[in-house]
């Protein structure tokens, strides 16, 4: 028997209308369609930086309800990815950043000796439980312009705890809020 080339054509569509309907269906199953559609790569790459920027706006979360509860020795071990660049003993010499002993309610840019950057001079202030936070939450949105390198800590119970650590390494701890 031989067939047409009608017939094969229609046999070609038809062979090709089941292929293309079972891949659907067998994709359907393996990556099922979600209600809401996803943003497209464009899309998501624009808002990128958008996001990013409001992100960065945003004030870190209040430390101080956290202080209360927050363990010195918990902070002691996020401390360690500070001692790269600080020391938090009395007497303890500045490395590439100030030493941190009696840092809270220190004045800012205060330690002789130490080349701050201009972005830190400008801080006048104290270092309260507020300013730390702020600064160990992002150092460079606190201060744009700074040397310090460091990224930051986005979880405000690790800056809770650094921070109950580093009121701890003074002759007189600063009271709690």
């Amino acid at each position: 028997m031989r067939f047409s080339f009608p017939q094969k054509f229609g046999a070609a569509l038809l062979v090709t209308a089941w292929l293309i309907w079972g891949s659907n269906v067998v994709g359907d199953l393996v990556i099922p369609a979600s209600e809401t559609p996803r943003a497209s790569a464009a899309t998501t790459t624009a808002a990128a930086p958008a996001a990013a920027s409001a992100k960065e706006e945003r004030p870190p979360a209040d430390v101080k309800p956290l202080l209360a509860a927050a363990a010195p020795e918990a902070g002691e071990k996020v401390y360690q990815k500070c001692k790269a660049c600080h020391v938090a003993e009395k007497g303890g010499p500045s490395r590439v950043g100030p030493h941190l002993w009696g840092v809270v309610g220190r004045a800012q840019a205060s330690v002789p000796g130490f080349g701050y950057s201009d972005a830190l001079k400008k801080h006048t202030g104290t270092w309260t439980y507020d300013e730390l936070n702020m600064f160990l939450a992002s150092p460079k949105t606190y201060a744009p312009g700074t040397k310090m390198t460091f990224a930051g800590l986005p979880e405000a119970k690790d800056r809770a705890a650094v921070i109950a650590y580093l009121r701890g390494q003074a002759d007189s701890p600063a009271p709690l809020p």
